[in-house]
């Protein structure tokens, strides 16, 4: 069911929270005012700090069709908007020799038509959608190279895409276009000043307590707590990679299968493959360092 674009800043916020992600109210700031003006969104910050769930959240919420365009090295043009179907187009070729049937200025045509289309994520964005403009997710923009970024930054400038047989094809209505960054490299200042900014960073105690409670309401209050106050602790250390809000959820997640009642260095060194993943990070974390975490964790949980 297709639900109104939110009136107000509270309403964003209660939006996102009607889906399960908690918001700060800067971040529910710029996605109302992304939603308000038709602007993109872009927001860059660590990995698994919940950028790609906003996207997620926000289809979700106002029963939008979500499209997620997952960038890597080497994405080109004809990957993000559209390819032929060549296999169908040869059974066509093969088909037209066979019976004599067309002459080649004709099949040309015939083969360059929408029903041999292979629709990739922009086209389809660009496309009406039941229930009104669909939620473009453009993820993980960082991992593409900057030919990419110029061509997005004209699809993104006026919600056109141009295939050559067939001629420019524009939204009626401009998707929701929410881009996410890791911040490996640097994306180019013309296509960031299209979009309006926002830096998600990793959340605070009572923030983060509340994302748990949210995403895994079946962890007792005391367990949840205690699990936000180890990894804060943990994203303090000197680590290659600091878990992230989806690690903290993954975490919890392995201690209530294991039946877990209160965190032990023991049991934090078993499942330290759910928070870290890189094997230098967790020998770094083993022992005497995992008891000396859980006994700061326990201390910032104590009543001043």
């Amino acid at each position: 069911m297709t639900q109104s674009l939110p009136a107000s800043i509270d309403a964003a916020a209660a939006l996102l929270a009607g889906q399960g992600y908690v918001s700060d109210r800067a971040l529910s700031t710029v996605v109302f005012l992304s939603l308000k003006l038709g602007r993109p969104l872009f927001l860059e910050g660590e990995a698994g700090t919940g950028k790609t769930e906003i996207a997620k959240a926000l289809a979700a919420a106002l029963g939008r069709r979500l499209i997620r365009l997952q960038c890597y090295e080497g994405l080109d043009a004809a990957s993000a908007v559209a390819d032929w179907n060549f296999a169908a187009q040869m059974i066509a070729i093969r088909t037209a020799e066979a019976t004599g049937g067309a002459d080649r200025g004709a099949l040309r045509t015939e083969l360059f038509t929408e029903d041999y289309l292979i629709e990739r994520p922009l086209l389809q964005a660009m496309r009406p959608q039941p229930g009104g403009a669909p939620v473009l997710l453009i993820d993980e923009l960082d991992r593409t190279d900057e030919p990419f970024e110029a061509f997005l930054l004209e699809a993104l400038s006026d919600f056109q895409v141009t295939i050559p047989e067939l001629g420019t094809i524009r939204a009626p209505e401009p998707p929701l276009v929410i881009l996410t960054s890791n911040r490996t490299r640097e994306v180019h200042d013309a296509l960031k000043r299209r979009c309006l900014y926002h830096w998600v960073d990793y959340p605070d105690f009572p923030r983060e307590a509340r994302i748990l409670a949210a995403r895994v309401p079946e962890a007792q209050e005391v367990l949840g707590r205690e699990i936000v106050a180890f990894v804060q602790r943990l994203r303090r250390e000197d680590l290659f990679k600091r878990p992230g809000v989806a690690e903290t959820i993954d975490w919890a997640k392995c201690l209530l299968a294991l039946d877990v009642i209160e965190l032990s260095p023991e049991l934090i060194a078993d499942t330290l493959g759910a928070l870290l993943k890189y094997q230098d990070d967790i020998q770094k974390i083993q022992g005497s360092e995992a008891r000396r975490l859980l006994d700061e964790a326990r201390r910032d949980l104590a009543p001043a």
